[in-house]
């Protein structure tokens, strides 16, 4: 993505899937180590484990001028609700990373839309802690979208985890930044648009 724009994202999904630590480690990593300007802001259902919640972080190359996304430029869907409630929402050439082990993306509102699914709940389990889930797709946003370096949220990650479990949040990071990596080349190699898959 065009990193001298403004660029919106949403991250959504239930309480207990560390949607707003996501936000916190996107915001952390774009101001502390990449050295852009950026905001979060949160919001939360009645009751917060299990309901619906969702973070918000602009990024600009310069300071912020309005702090709340309008139109997600880049859409993370932790669920089916939270996906088929913001996804009217997103801008018309959103980019949409999905849980694919929980969110069915069958149709986009717009054709410009992309829409990238990870198994990440799978994943985050066959290592042995769902709770991770939300690092593996931080991984799977970083090498998709482009909008922060590697490096950054690394770091962040690194920094916003709770102390001793740095090294097993980093490999939950990994494997959603290598997903990420190998969807991008084969969908590159094929010279075909990333189609939305039902989840398995």
């Amino acid at each position: 993505m065009d990193e001298s724009k403004r660029c919106e994202v949403r991250i959504t999904g239930l309480g207990g899937q560390g949607v707003i630590l996501c936000g916190h480690i996107i915001g952390k990593a774009a101001a502390l180590y990449d050295h852009k300007f950026s905001t979060m802001t949160q919001s939360f259902g009645p009751e917060a484990r299990g309901s619906a919640c969702s973070s918000q972080v602009v990024i600009e190359p310069e300071n912020v001028k309005y702090p709340y996304v309008t139109s997600a430029d880049i859409l993370i869907a932790l669920s089916q609700d939270a996906f088929n409630k913001f996804i009217p929402e997103a801008a018309r050439d959103a980019v949409i990373c999905y849980d694919s082990s929980l969110v069915t993306v069958d149709k986009l509102p717009s054709g410009k839309q992309k829409a990238y699914g990870i198994p990440a709940t799978r994943i985050a389990e066959d290592l042995g802690r769902k709770i991770v889930l939300n690092i593996v797709m931080l991984g799977f946003f970083t090498a998709v979208c482009d909008v922060i370096s590697q490096r950054a949220m690394r770091k962040a990650v690194v920094k916003s985890v709770p102390k001793g479990t740095e090294k097993f949040n980093l490999k939950a990071f990994n494997e959603g930044f290598d997903y990420g990596i190998k969807l991008k080349r084969r969908l590159e190699k094929n010279h075909n648009e990333p189609e939305p898959q039902a989840s398995k």
